[in-house]
């Protein structure tokens, strides 16, 4: 809980009250703390509607394969790369960037083999790596041009 004291520093502090190189002296402390947590790029989904559908639809088709383990031995269906492709597609029409780490979650997979195919696919030129402008230390992957407008032609012929 917050003594008196403090809430009232608090609500006065300016930025030049902060440590050293931290925020702008015109800033105050309680105005700068909400700009600190920078929000995550939210899916409008009046935005775009067949984006919208269609990321919906890919994320229930990824559910529907990790509900295959329950029937069929997992081994069966070992092979990473259309999940990991879905979940580059449903991620980049939900306009989310995909880390590494992320997509070898997506991939269901022990992370050694996830890591040898997004090698592959990067390869294939199917994926693009890029560093996250964000956090120097994080790797981001998307998909390549030509992945991203073959999944749109695939699922579009889907649709019809």
């Amino acid at each position: 809980m917050i003594d008196q004291g403090a809430r009232a520093w608090l609500s006065t502090a300016k930025w030049t009250d902060a440590p050293a190189g931290v925020g702008r002296g015109d800033e105050t402390f309680n105005d700068a703390v909400g700009k600190v947590r920078s929000p995550q790029r939210r899916f409008v989904p009046a935005d775009r509607p067949l984006d919208r559908r269609r990321a919906k639809a890919i994320r229930q088709m990824l559910r529907q394969r990790r509900m295959r383990a329950q029937y069929f031995p997992a081994a069966l269906f070992a092979d990473p790369a259309w999940d990991m492709l879905l979940d580059l597609y449903a991620a980049q029409l939900e306009r989310k960037p995909v880390s590494v780490s992320s997509l070898c979650i997506a991939a269901a997979v022990p992370t050694t083999t996830a890591l040898r195919w997004i090698k592959a696919m990067t390869d294939a030129g199917l994926f693009v790596r890029k560093d996250d402008p964000r956090d120097g230390r994080r790797i981001l992957i998307g998909l390549s041009e030509g992945a991203g407008e073959a999944l749109a032609r695939y699922f579009g012929a889907l649709e019809e």
